[in-house]
């Protein structure tokens, strides 16, 4: 029989004091279509499917009393150590106990189109979380609790059993079936298992998404999920076994790319850039945003870091989004999208929830969608030089298109805008986001060039010349020796380390070599890490971490300078960040060396294959392709 004393149906934590894990305790397990984090203490505290930006079903990390959560482990646990097993992106956790150890094995299963088994992954509403707790030495008794709390913690569902070792729950829209190889009890609209395993035995639990009124919980079978482990193994496996990277790093490159994998839908080939929502970027902080959409900017980094390792395949899936969710009028085009092409994000709070460690609001939806951000038109441009750079036809419909883009460019390049890190303090003339309009000239002139394509050609050079001439003059302050923020300012900002990363200006240039020195001496931190500014308004209110991604671009600057042991010197502060999985979040504080804000980040990921590339080449290493300018 449960105690019901320390539970109540709001607050599954009642009389217990309330603690949040670090967010380098999590892993993340997902098959491309949504995801889940699994905390070292075997406890899945944020879960969202069947799509990323589905209502989180799990979410104690946002909210420690109310979000739910899946947890499965031994009891008496002396410690634990995890890893991915080899080129997977399946998470195994290792308990040691008094009483024996046990190895618990966390994974989304991967679906296949059943008619076209080597096409893409198929478009499913089942998606299917499956936990296996392995006795490998003497007993274990172990704990599952499963207590979903839907629509992020707001909805408490009505939990039934169909059998035994089978039940569901569901409130609202929402319904999930749940499978334990241990019979379940129901405790406070919830399931909950106690018991036993010896060595060599094994317990399964599942939570499977199910369809609004469906009232299908099945029975599963043991053979029934150690083919899904399988099976998701080889997927995952030959997935890494393309990746042409043969460095130094080699490990964390793969991993980096699986990440990356991780976090793309499938379906439509978008790119989330995190697969969290409200993960602050200060504790008691508002700067918390939903980061489970697809930016343009972040889609199209990560399409050259993919790229330039060997998958040149999810360049052509991300082309085919882009031509998708954005097609019609240029002036149209948004920041971000939906991973199914939607466009209205609109951004809301949810009251009900404290936030990760007190850190309100919790907000779903992103408000930058309807930002005007210039940068994003350089960033098409080039992620369509990529593509065929690395192999990729450029017929008459798609040509057509990019044209429409950089006629926009020559329309709007000299209006201000809200810049790459979405302030919210006014519009500006962002030195970076006039680069990224010359960028899209430059990438536009270089096709029609070499492909023989139709376009007014000695126009698109006239204005590329127009908008660099600008920014040396506009943009470059005398009295600070370096590339400004934006026109009339003299903060710096780590945003104008891309210049020479796109071929804007060579990073041994004197203007440029000078601006890598300041932003080295006055946006870096004592430990090496990388602040985006400071000194700058940007509406938001607040304080931040330094930003992983631009430490990545200070050492790729460093490696342009040919200072190869201070690039090794920054790359390896950088990778510091990372947890022992090799998770990185999007910024890190170097004075609590805690990860902030969303996790894991896209960016970061891609930024640190970028870093370990060049390194390579630099080093004497093979090329991995063309460059990217």
């Amino acid at each position: 029989m449960i105690d019901n004393a320390d539970y109540d149906l709001g607050n599954l934590t009642a009389n217990k004091s309330v603690n949040y894990n670090p967010i380098h305790d999590y892993g993340l397990i997902g098959d491309m279509h949504g995801s889940a984090l699994v905390g070292t203490d075997g406890s899945i505290d944020w879960c969202c499917i069947p799509r990323f930006d589905s209502a989180a079903l799990f979410s104690r990390l946002l909210d420690a009393n109310k979000g739910g959560f899946f947890k499965l482990a031994p009891t008496n646990i002396g410690s634990t150590n995890r890893r991915y097993l080899p080129n997977t992106n399946i998470l195994e956790t290792t308990f040691v106990t008094s009483t024996g150890t046990g190895v618990l094995v966390d994974f989304m299963p991967v679906h296949r189109h059943a008619s076209l088994p080597r096409e893409a992954l198929e478009v499913t509403d089942l998606q299917r979380v499956v936990r296996i707790l392995l006795c490998t030495q003497g007993r274990l008794e172990f704990e599952m609790d499963c207590y979903p709390r839907f629509d992020y913690g707001t909805i408490i569902p009505h939990a039934s059993l169909s059998s035994p070792t089978t039940g569901m729950a569901h409130g609202g829209a929402d319904a999930i079936s749940v499978y334990c190889s241990s019979p379940l009890s129901v405790v406070n609209d919830g399931f909950r298992s106690r018991g036993v395993i010896f060595e060599r035995e094994k317990l399964y639990a599942t939570i499977s998404n199910q369809l609004s009124f469906s009232h299908l919980s099945e029975p599963l079978t043991s053979a029934e999920l150690d083919k899904e482990l399988a099976d998701t193994a080889t997927f995952w496996e030959s997935w890494s076994a393309q990746c042409t990277f043969q460095g130094e790093h080699r490990e964390a490159v793969i991993r980096s790319a699986l990440t990356l994998k991780a976090l793309t839908y499938a379906p439509s080939g978008g790119l989330v850039a995190a697969p969290t929502t409200s993960l602050p970027e200060a504790i008691g902080g508002g700067r918390n945003w939903d980061y489970r959409y697809t930016w343009i900017r972040d889609a199209t980094f990560a399409l050259y870091a993919l790229s330039i390792i060997g998958y040149t395949g999810e360049a052509r899936a991300f082309k085919d989004w882009l031509e998708w969710s954005t097609s019609g009028r240029a002036r149209d085009l948004q920041v971000m999208y939906g991973l199914g092409g939607e466009r209205r994000l609109t951004e809301i709070e949810i009251p009900e929830l404290d936030g990760y460690k007190q850190s309100r609001p919790v907000r779903i939806g992103n408000g930058a969608y309807s930002q005007f951000q210039l940068d994003i038109y350089g960033e098409i441009m080039d992620s369509a030089h990529i593509f065929r750079k690395f192999g990729g036809a450029v017929d008459a419909e798609y040509w057509e298109y990019l044209r429409r883009v950089v006629n926009f460019v020559m329309a709007h390049w000299k209006e201000p805008d809200d810049g790459i890190w979405e302030t919210r303090g006014g519009r500006q003339h962002f030195v970076f986001s006039k680069v990224m309009c010359w960028v899209a000239m430059d990438r536009a002139i270089k096709a029609a060039t070499e492909l023989g394509l139709p376009g007014d050609i000695d126009v698109w050079r006239k204005v590329r010349e127009e908008i660099k001439t600008e920014v040396m003059d506009r943009g470059y302050s005398e009295e600070r020796q370096a590339f400004v923020q934006c026109y009339g300012n003299n903060n710096l900002d780590a945003a104008n380390l891309m210049l020479p990363l796109v071929g804007f200006i060579p990073a041994t240039d004197p203007k440029m070599r000078s601006t890598i020195k300041s932003i080295q001496a006055e946006l870096t931190s004592p430990k090496g890490f990388v602040y985006r500014y400071t000194n700058f308004d940007d509406g938001l209110g607040g304080t931040e971490g330094a930003f992983t991604i631009c430490t990545f671009w200070l050492a790729d600057n460093l490696i342009l300078l040919g200072e190869l042991d201070e690039a090794r010197k920054l790359y390896d502060t950088a990778m510091g960040c990372a947890n022992d999985l090799g998770l990185l979040s999007e910024e890190f504080d170097s004075a609590t060396k805690e990860m902030l804000g969303n996790f894991p980040q896209a960016l970061s990921h891609l930024a640190m294959i970028n870093t370990a590339v060049q390194l390579q080449k630099a080093s004497g290493g093979a090329p991995s392709g063309p460059d990217r300018a």
